[in-house]
Parts: structure tokens; sequence; C-alpha cells
């Protein structure tokens, strides 16, 4: 399997865990010039921007230390342009997500809310 096989299988994943967890997913694969979030989802009381990361068992960095500084830069920005886009009255809120898969099979799922804020950060929401 190769690396986009893995992170279509991880994002999958973490959309049906966020179902099962109440929320309603608004988009995938959100895109702007220089930025993209994975999966927003909505319950009653947030809207999560999620990072996911799939990784084989043996990856030498985790998911979460892949979500570095201008990674996370780059989440706000796209975020913030949704809401621009999207008005609505939802706290944001920014998740992250690890899903390690070997042999197209997923072994383990470890979901962060609130992985990380905008503060240091220029964009307002």
């Amino acid at each position: 399997m190769n690396s986009v096989e893995i992170g279509n299988i991880g994002e999958d994943y973490v959309c049906s865990y966020l179902i099962k967890q109440g929320y309603e997913i608004v988009e995938r694969n959100y895109r702007i010039r220089g930025g993209e979030i994975d999966i927003i989802a909505v319950n009653s009381d947030y809207i999560a921007f999620v990072e996911v990361k799939s990784r084989k068992p043996d990856s030498m960095v985790s998911g979460f230390d892949a979500v570095n500084y201008r990674k996370r830069e780059l989440i706000i920005k796209t975020a913030s342009d949704f809401c621009s886009k999207n008005p609505n009255k939802l706290q944001p809120r920014f998740d992250t997500a690890q899903v390690i898969i070997s042999e197209g099979r997923v072994l383990s799922i470890d979901y962060i809310q609130n992985a990380f804020d905008t503060t240091g950060f220029k964009f307002i929401f």
C-alpha cells in the first residue's frame, strides 16, 4: 500500500469514529492555497478541524509529532478561511488523530480533542 491509500483508510476510520461520537462530517480535504484540513466535523457545540496522521506500526515519527508548528499554522489559516466562508456560532476546536495501519487494517486510533489552539498565531475566529 502506498501512503495515499494508507491516509485514505485512516481518514475513513476517523470519520466513522466521529460519526459514532455524534458528529456530522461537513467537509473532507478542505483545501486553500497552502493549506488543507483532513476532516471538518460539527456537533451541537463545536466545529472540529481534524488533522489525521496515518502510520505504519514501525514509523519513526509519531503522527502527533508530525503536527509541528508550521503544520498547525497552516491548519489554523485554513480553518479561518473556512469559517469566513461558512459563518457559524460553534466554538472552533483543533483535534489530531493518529491511526496505526498494517496491511490495510486499522490496528489502533488515538484521538486528541483540543490538541492545539490559536495561541501565538495571527488568525482570529
